[in-house]
């Protein structure tokens, strides 16, 4: 219960992150804006290591596995992710990073022996069932940046989903280990950061110019709520949870991110969309009912 109620709040906060990247799209470049985000990332998930005392909590060993997690989930995956955003938009990218959840299970299932029963299956199933009835439906591809883009978005939505189940896969030995949350955050954004701080070496990689200041703050408010809060919430999911049924329902934030767009461009989704929400809800209570 506690893994479900942790994945839940993670969704909650990938959502509202992706609607704060979706808003500097066309003003900030992709690798720009994970280099302010997993610098501002780590400060923030450091201290509070430092807080709580959780450096004590890391071994080289975990250490390690924490930073292959890096490289999946933050190098890669958090580059992908951003650009994926900004050609498909938020909604439609949510759908494919649903991905994650079958990647996460065949993941498990082949590395580290983990299992699934055939009513959690049933939920898992009915929450992607879900996810594409929301977002295939009438306006679901609302906010995506010309045809053009489709094939290259999906081509990169593809790869952040596989980074992403493969960063929580590497991540779970240290989870399990004890590691504290926020340490482990620190860890991988701090490596995620040296990354794109390094990829400033490449001449053709940097930036025109900085983020103005009000980019800055939406920045700011994306790395808080979709690194700082959202993975660490991940994080703290996996030291408790199967690592697919974590990423599953971590990834019904096409759902959550419904009223948020609502909110923003003042037009409720199409009734279709809050029928996949419902049968998203019927298959997150199946999970639940089957995890101790």
């Amino acid at each position: 219960m506690l893994a479900v109620a942790l994945s839940l709040a993670a969704a909650a906060t990938f959502a509202l992150s992706a609607m704060q990247i979706d808003s500097v799209t066309g003003r900030v470049g992709a690798l720009q804006l994970a280099r302010w985000q997993m610098g501002l990332a780590f400060g923030m998930t450091a201290a509070a290591s430092l807080a709580l005392g959780g450096w004590q909590s890391v071994g080289m060993e975990n250490f390690l596995w924490l930073a292959g997690s890096s490289a999946a989930g933050i190098m890669l995956a958090t580059s992908t992710f951003i650009a994926t955003i900004q050609l498909l938009g938020p909604r439609l990218n949510a759908l494919v990073f649903t991905l994650s959840a079958p990647f996460a299970l065949v993941l498990g299932y082949g590395f580290r022996g983990e299992t699934v029963t055939l009513v959690q299956g049933a939920g898992v199933a009915l929450i992607l069932a879900g996810i594409v009835l929301a977002i295939l439906g009438p306006g679901g591809r609302e906010g995506m940046r010309g045809p053009q883009a489709l094939g290259l978005g999906l081509a990169l939505g593809v790869i952040t989903a596989l980074g992403q189940a493969t960063g929580s896969l590497l991540a779970r030995p240290a989870m399990l280990a004890g590691v504290e949350p926020f340490t482990a955050m620190a860890i991988r954004s701090g490596l995620g950061a040296l990354f794109f701080l390094a990829l400033l070496a490449v001449p053709g990689l940097r930036p025109a110019a900085r983020p103005a200041v009000g980019d800055i703050g939406r920045i700011s408010g994306s790395a808080v709520s979709g690194i700082f809060l959202g993975m660490t919430l991940l994080m703290a999911a996996l030291a408790v949870g199967d690592v697919g049924i974590v990423t599953t329902l971590s990834s019904t934030t096409p759902i959550l991110i419904l009223p948020m767009v609502w909110f923003v461009t003042r037009r409720a989704p199409a009734p279709v969309a809050w029928g996949g929400a419902v049968l998203a809800v019927a298959g997150t209570a199946l999970i639940t009912l089957a995890t101790p």
